[in-house]
């Protein structure tokens, strides 16, 4: 018997930012509401997330400039780990690097082998306030590198580099939402 509900079951599907909007390249502000609007963002986001079939979603890729980030990722052994990060800090990240397939649902259709550390660690807040700490390895701890820069303002583009990157940036002038993207370009 469930006691809580399936996260993102009555949250609303909001649009996906795309690479090029400036409140994807911004660093967030921290929250400071935890009230209902907090709690109806992260619901919206999950089930935006689920919509697109990501695995997580920063809150600056629905278009809101705040520290949140959802996440529903298998690690490397194939354990789910779901929730929420409300003010996340990226506190560990360590280990091995790892270049592997990375995409984002702000950069749809394209991934590019991206580098990242084998183990990471993000502390913050759930939405009343209470610490959390998410420790995760392989494909989650990619994942909660990935959120942690989008709230900083970055993108996994932004570690990609050498002809894997000039590739990329190919890659995104010839998608339909990518004509006018120069961000990468810099």
């Amino acid at each position: 018997m469930r006691n809580r509900p399936i996260p993102g079951s009555s949250g609303l599907v909001r649009a996906m930012t795309l690479l090029g909007d400036p409140v994807l390249h911004a660093p967030c502000e921290p929250v400071t509401d935890f009230g209902p609007e907090l709690a109806r963002l992260v619901e919206d986001m999950f089930a935006t997330m689920y919509a697109a079939n990501g695995v997580g979603l920063a809150a600056n890729q629905v278009g809101v400039g705040l520290r949140v980030f959802v996440y529903d990722c298998p690690d490397d052994e194939e354990v789910r780990h779901l929730g929420h990060v409300v003010n996340p800090r990226l506190v560990e990240a360590d280990g091995d690097v790892v270049r592997g397939p990375e995409g984002c649902l702000s950069l749809p259709g394209l991934e590019a082998p991206t580098p990242r550390f084998d183990r990471a660690v993000v502390e913050g807040v759930d939405l009343d306030g209470a610490p959390v700490r998410v420790e995760g390895t392989g494909f989650f701890a990619r994942c909660l590198q990935h959120e942690a820069d989008h709230l900083e303002g970055g993108v996994y583009a932004d570690h990609v580099t050498g002809w894997r990157r000039s590739r990329l940036l190919r890659a995104v002038r010839k998608q339909p939402w990518g004509g006018g993207v120069s961000v990468l370009e810099g």
